[in-house]
């Protein structure tokens, strides 16, 4: 038995259903999906329905692109141009995959990895992450998620503290596991920039630079950010190489870190 983490599919079915071939992937194996799941390729549908169907032998966590498709679904966001939902909202089994995809983790820690989409703040410990995760993922998971969708929308998230309000927390807390690419020194996000980090604007650095994570024996495995492409060093895994951007999918073998890579399957 392998595990296997995968960066960010996007709809991109056929490519993802390639790479699992490449790695010679089988129902005794396990898979760590980095989050995005869905939106700007074609086969979003596709990929929530297979991904879902794997049950516990698959682990995906949230990504800024899921969780605007279940903000959609409950009508607490409109859309935008380059999304392309429209099959899983208009799906017979939408409502039982959006329950689905709201009930999935912001952050999964096992074996010596932490899986998430973008990053951490550099105050949070591993620790102070997992607690703030569970929060968040009890209010979108439970009988009022709007309640939470909605913070997300009316007001931008403010910089780190312990003692924010509570709609104040979820909002920083998602953003830095959604969203987060850059930060400053003092852990304010450097919101909006999504370029290679040597273009940074002056005084953001990679968040991942900003904290020490293997010093504690821990690899955090990540996705969000495609123009930064595969990085692989102590402390760090960072898998979106890109895919629905012309680019690659790229899969990493956990037990010895092998890599491999399918070129983008889905241009129709």
């Amino acid at each position: 038995m392998s595990t296997y983490a995968i960066g960010d599919i996007q709809g991109c079915f056929r490519t993802l259903r390639r790479l699992l071939k490449r790695i010679r992937y089988t129902d005794s194996d396990r898979l760590w999906l980095t989050g995005d799941l869905v939106n700007r390729g074609p086969r979003s549908l596709e990929v929530l329905r297979w991904v879902r169907e794997q049950g516990d032998r698959v682990v995906t966590v949230l990504g800024n692109h899921d969780l605007h498709v279940v903000a959609r679904a409950l009508g607490t966001r409109a859309p935008k141009s380059r999304d392309t939902l429209d099959a899983v909202l208009e799906a017979p089994d939408r409502e039982e995959l959006i329950d689905w995809l709201r009930r999935r983790p912001l952050f999964h820690r096992a074996d010596g990895f932490a899986l998430l989409h973008a990053g951490l703040l550099p105050d949070w410990s591993l620790e102070r992450a997992g607690q703030l995760a569970r929060e968040v993922e009890g209010v979108l998971g439970g009988p009022e998620p709007e309640r939470l969708l909605q913070a997300l929308v009316d007001r931008r998230p403010r910089a780190w503290r312990e003692g924010l309000d509570e709609e104040d927390r979820w909002r920083v807390t998602v953003q830095a596991f959604t969203r987060l690419r850059t930060c400053r020194d003092d852990g304010r996000v450097c919101d909006g920039f999504s370029g290679p980090p040597e273009k940074a604007p002056e005084g953001c650095h990679p968040w991942f630079e900003l904290r020490d994570d293997h010093a504690a024996g821990v690899t955090v495995v990540c996705g969000h950010w495609a123009t930064l492409g595969l990085r692989m060093q102590p402390g760090v895994m960072a898998l979106d190489t890109g895919c629905v951007w012309g680019g690659t999918l790229t899969a990493v073998r956990l037990e010895d870190r092998e890599t491999f890579q399918e070129p983008l399957a889905d241009q129709d």
